[in-house]
């Protein structure tokens, strides 16, 4: 099972949110998911973002790889494999 950390959208219409997960590679973008690890808000100035950075390096060191967008917020959290 290919295990992706990912970004799933909630929120408003046109004022998005996301929440930071760990999903199956298959699975939708807003459907089941395994665990939620930190959320991530782009609508303020400057984006916001919060980590539970224990979760995140667990599951980087069990194989889970992040998207392109969840790797820029794990570098900027200072959060690395």
């Amino acid at each position: 099972m290919a295990v992706k950390i990912r970004l799933r959208r909630v929120g408003k219409k046109k004022a998005p949110a996301y929440r930071i997960i760990v999903a199956d590679a298959n699975s939708p973008r807003d459907g089941r998911f395994i665990e939620e690890i930190g959320t991530y808000d782009p609508n303020t100035e400057p984006s916001t973002f919060k980590v539970n950075e224990e979760s995140a390096k667990k599951w980087l060191n069990n194989g889970a790889q992040p998207t392109a967008v969840v790797g820029k917020i794990f570098k900027a959290a200072g959060i690395e494999k």
